[in-house]
């Protein structure tokens, strides 16, 4: 046995294994093994985070811009609940992630002692945020442990999957596995879809006048099969979460103008014979809460076979990976479609008035969209916190032209977009630039990330659009609580003084049509900027939310 090779090593050159590049986290005396042996294998950059929350986000967006496997190492007890919004955004967004974290000592552990960062049953709190969670219980254990956690966090639906590792298994002394010489992880096949099945959804497109595909985040990988499709004269719509599969200047695509807020599509739904689902759970707060009307015949394809009505019903669901299935749908298909004549056509009307109409609405932010996307190149990254702002156009209006171009809350948190930006940025690489827009509130959660960006030399913009508090939180209050604003005007410390502070190039926008220029400028510099919009020198923004169809009285 090799005393220079303990557990700590075998995290290490694992996750080196596994292709991971870099990984984020917080040190602490109970993971120091496994950072100590990261450091001296040299392989893998590590990208210390001022907080297990923040480092949680940037490996979210890593891996979801990379498209591999996330990693976060924390502490145990604190740190490890620190990470737990990470976690969940994660769950929420399907990322695949890997979280390590440290643990008290086996002798310590489940006893209750009170030893340093012990917290009752952590694995339980893990395990509620996480799509699975282990703890390794020997150092002979620690290598089957790892592999089955990396390929259930890589094995769709993907998700977080945490690991704890005891401090004394860390330091102990193993053999190497020689597994690690070539290592394949015990990841499932993905499920094809039945050949009778793809016949009969075949000929049921096939009859249908006026189909459309609704791309989902499950359907992401399936760009070359998605674009076949629209060859064949099939219409794209995707959720916020799945938008780029196709690029959203391509003819046939709506883009993620899919219902929610763009009035026009929704009726034209009405008109809409067949909807094909890919990879989507139809969610509720892209459908107001299910209440959105979509097309009554709809065909459901999902990896999971739990996404079977758990929204919306379909006519058929087919348990199957995406790709595999619209590529085989593509294949039956390959004649084309029998769509009516001039609905490509309408199709292109139908995205050109609702863009316009949607930007009718925003006043003067209206330009605001096409001028950030002239400022960005094509194959940058658009990173968003939730804002008025990304609610709105964010979300409708900003072309995105890459599948992996886009990262965002799903889970609707506000303050995670700072981190976001660091980690979509960072895994972009090869001098790509991301821009991560954030509302004041939401970035002042996360101020202690800013440093990170500065000494990891991120390229990334962040586009602060600043009302004085939580605008969304407002219009709330004004549609349902007769406008008291309680609690939501907070304030933050002058944007100008921390960029300076931080040495970042500063830029404040005043005036709408000095967006595009501040951009410009800001991502001409090398490493992180700060570009700050007042929005009380520019304007209210348009009120968007609007009370739910229902009363107090009738939700009693």
């Amino acid at each position: 046995m090799s005393e220079s090779y303990d557990v700590g090593d075998l995290v290490a050159e694992f996750l080196q294994a596994c292709g991971v590049r870099t990984a984020y986290g917080v040190i602490s005396i109970h993971n120091i093994p496994m950072l100590d042996g990261i450091g001296r294998r040299n392989a893998i950059r590590f990208v210390p985070g001022r907080g297990e929350a923040g480092a949680g986000h940037m490996a979210d967006a890593h891996a979801r811009v990379d498209g591999g496997l996330g990693v976060l190492v924390s502490s145990t007890g604190p740190g490890a609940a620190n990470a737990t919004g990470a976690l969940v955004e994660a769950r929420f967004a399907g990322t695949p992630l890997l979280h390590l974290t440290g643990q008290t000592a086996t002798a310590y552990l489940d006893r209750e002692q009170g030893a340093v960062h012990d917290v009752p049953d952590q694995l339980g709190m893990l395990k509620s945020v996480s799509k699975t969670a282990h703890r390794i219980e020997s150092a002979e254990a620690a290598f089957a442990t790892l592999s089955q956690a990396a390929a259930e966090a890589l094995t769709p639906p993907m998700g977080p999957v945490s690991v704890e590792i005891p401090i004394d298994i860390q330091r102990t002394a193993i053999l190497r596995p020689a597994a690690l010489d070539d290592l394949e992880l015990p990841i499932p096949k993905a499920p094809r879809p039945d050949p009778g099945d793809l016949d009969r959804v075949a000929e049921i497109l096939a009859s249908a006048r006026r189909p459309i595909l609704w791309c989902g985040s499950g359907a992401r990988g399936a760009g070359r099969e998605v674009a076949r499709l629209a060859e064949l004269g099939l219409p794209i719509v995707t959720s916020w979460h799945g938008r780029g599969v196709l690029p959203e200047d391509h003819p046939l695509t709506l883009g993620a103008l899919n219902g929610n807020g763009t009035p026009l599509v929704e009726a034209f739904y009405d008109s809409v014979d067949l909807m094909l689902v890919a990879g989507s759970r139809l969610r509720g707060h892209e459908t107001r809460d299910l209440t959105l009307r979509l097309p009554e015949r709809r065909i459901q394809i999902d990896v999971d076979p739990g996404a079977n009505g758990r929204t919306y019903d379909c006519e058929m669901f087919l348990c199957a990976d995406a790709a595999l299935a619209l590529d085989g749908l593509a294949d039956r298909l390959d004649g084309g479609l029998d769509v009516e004549p001039g609905y490509a056509d309408e199709i292109a009307a139908l995205r050109r008035d609702s863009l316009a109409a949607y930007a009718e609405m925003l006043g003067p932010y209206a330009a605001f969209p096409e001028a950030l996307r002239a400022a960005l190149p094509r194959d940058g990254v658009f990173v968003r916190d939730i804002t008025l702002n990304n609610s709105t156009w964010g979300h409708r209006l900003f072309p995105i032209f890459g599948a992996r171009d886009s990262v965002y809350p799903v889970g609707a948190a506000i303050g995670p977009g700072l981190p976001l930006g660091i980690g979509a940025a960072l895994a972009a690489g090869d001098g790509r630039k991301a821009v991560a827009m954030c509302g004041d509130g939401g970035f002042h959660l996360s101020l202690a990330e800013l440093p990170t960006a500065v000494q990891e030399g991120a390229e990334v913009v962040f586009l602060v659009m600043n009302d004085g508090g939580y605008g969304v939180i407002g219009h709330i209050q004004d549609a349902l609580y007769d406008g008291r604003h309680y609690f939501g005007d907070v304030r933050g410390p002058s944007l100008e003084t921390m960029a300076a502070a931080s040495g970042l190039p500063y830029w404040k926008v005043t005036a709408a049509d000095g967006l595009g220029p501040a951009m410009e400028k800001a991502l001409a510099v090398a490493g992180p900027a700060l570009v700050e919009v007042d929005m009380t020198a520019i304007g209210p923004f348009p009120r968007y939310f609007a009370p739910p169809p229902y009363t107090a009285e009738k939700d009693d």
